[in-house]
């Protein structure tokens, strides 16, 4: 394997599989997946991907804004959610050409659903998982791919900006290796192990964001924060079961300690309010009636369209007992998404050169203070498509050279003390969650900033422990300071 790309990819989630898939065949690859490839963000959306396929009288493309626009507060970049809604069927169709099976009616055309916040059913879907039916279609695409190299469980441990491009620092299997390129994309998903209670995967540590920010790279609204109001309450897993949004978008209540429907007494929109009114709704109603006791109830609809609609989210609720054709499904708000991140311009491109930024990680503008439902594939799709572009025209003009930057692995020093993850997650659930405490908040900045301050200034074996905490102390660090 060579040392040297024209490309190297972090991440193999929609983002990162996309862009290579639309970066040129005789351009040189290296695509990094810290876990095992199907361990991504992307691989565990439930409800879909939205977007306006074939306009009809029905729905289009300014709708789809509006409703972007409406759910993100109007903070959102109206630049880049117009490329986002007027470039959606070019990539919902190029997938479906990748072998992508979205659920069909009896006569062929496509059943798209309806989730929070959208005025129209525009949500395309593979039953109640979508994101692991697109991720691995893309995934057996890039796979084929003779000009790409993939490493599995590799961690990126540094980078570094040089003369030539970027160099990239992977450990696998104990051994540190350097790797350089002249374009570097960080598709490095979320953040959400920063909280105690989160829908994403153990690898959501927001590596990429600290990696961009330590090189200079401008960060923007990492504050924005979005929690999902419906998450599995089992009250014993870190990683909480998603119920997707679709389930209430198919008819299911929400109910408070008592069995009653709230909603009412909040947004007129019910159930179907945006994700940040409904989980303000339910810490509001958890106040009033002194209990965190909520439940989602589809009891009421047929057994069958229940268990053929949402098969894997049934099988995991069955798993637990509980039957959603018969039985409340308890749930409670917790971290889900991040609307902030790298910032980048609508080709997304930081604002280092030859440094762009796809998916989760990024900050393109498109999601303002609250993501509309099932945008998040979209926008994956649609920008490192954009970034793969941009990237094309700009390696006719590169010169071959490399350079090598050699990094220090600390490989003789101490690992970081115990317990430090732990800490930034009471801090952050603590002071930052749903509705911000802004005194718990204060006090968790100084902590935070001594936490990163160690980590930093210290000498630490550079493991995945000490990259992962580093990552949080950072992301906690940069949330809080925006707060305060």
């Amino acid at each position: 394997m060579s040392y040297n790309y024209d490309v190297i990819i972090a991440g193999s989630g929609a983002a990162g599989l996309y862009s290579a898939i639309n970066l040129p065949s005789d351009a040189k690859i290296l695509l990094l997946s810290k876990r095992e490839l199907s361990l991504c963000n992307s691989s565990l959306a439930q409800g879909g991907i939205a977007g306006v396929y074939n306009p009809d009288d029905d729905d289009n493309t300014q709708m789809h804004q509006n409703d972007t626009m409406i759910a993100g507060g109007f903070k959102n970049n109206i630049e880049t959610v117009n490329i986002l809604v007027n470039e959606a069927g070019r990539d919902i169709g190029k997938i479906i050409e990748l072998g992508v099976d979205f659920d069909k009616n009896a006569d062929g055309t496509y059943d798209r659903t309806l989730e929070g916040g959208h005025s129209r059913r525009r949500i395309f879907h593979h039953a109640d998982s979508t994101g692991a039916e697109i991720a691995s279609k893309l995934l057996e695409t890039v796979q084929k791919l003779p000009n790409v190299d993939i490493l599995e469980n590799a961690l990126l441990c540094q980078t570094k900006k040089t003369s030539t491009g970027y160099s990239a620092q992977v450990l696998k299997d104990g051994k540190y290796t350097s790797y350089n390129c002249h374009f570097m994309i960080f598709a490095t998903g979320g953040i959400g192990r920063v909280y105690e209670y989160t829908t994403n995967s153990a690898i959501a540590t927001g590596d990429g964001i600290t990696f961009a920010y330590e090189m200079g790279a401008d960060i923007k609204n990492l504050s924005f924060v979005q929690f999902h109001p419906t998450a599995f309450n089992d009250r014993q897993t870190r990683e909480c079961f998603l119920i997707s949004e679709s389930v209430r978008g198919e008819g299911a209540y929400l109910l408070n300690c008592n069995g009653e429907r709230f909603m009412h007494n909040y947004d007129e929109r019910l159930e179907l309010a945006p994700r940040d009114v409904v989980s303000r709704s339910i810490i509001l109603e958890s106040r009033k009636t002194d209990s965190s006791d909520f439940y989602l109830d589809i009891s009421y609809k047929d057994a069958d369209f229940v268990r053929n609609r949402f098969p894997m989210i049934y099988e995991k609720l069955m798993e637990k007992g509980i039957d959603m054709t018969k039985d409340k499904i308890p749930v409670y708000p917790c971290q889900h998404y991040l609307m902030g991140g790298i910032n980048v311009n609508p080709n997304a491109s930081t604002s280092l050169e030859n440094l762009y930024a796809c998916g989760e990680c990024s900050h393109t503008g498109v999601h303002g203070i609250n993501r509309l439902a099932s945008n998040s594939l979209l926008e994956a799709l649609v920008f490192s498509r954009r970034a793969s572009t941009e990237i094309s025209e700009k390696m006719k003009s590169v010169t071959a050279d490399f350079e090598n930057y050699e990094f220090n692995s600390n490989e003789d020093c101490p690992e970081i003390p115990k317990g430090i993850r732990t800490e930034i997650r009471h801090i952050m659930q603590k002071s930052y969650f749903v509705i911000p405490d802004k005194k718990s908040a204060v006090e968790g900045f100084e902590r935070v900033k001594e936490i990163r301050s160690m980590l930093i200034n210290g000498k630490y074996k550079i493991n995945s422990d000490y990259v992962e905490a580093k990552s949080l102390a950072t992301v906690a660090y940069l949330i809080l300071k925006e707060v305060i």
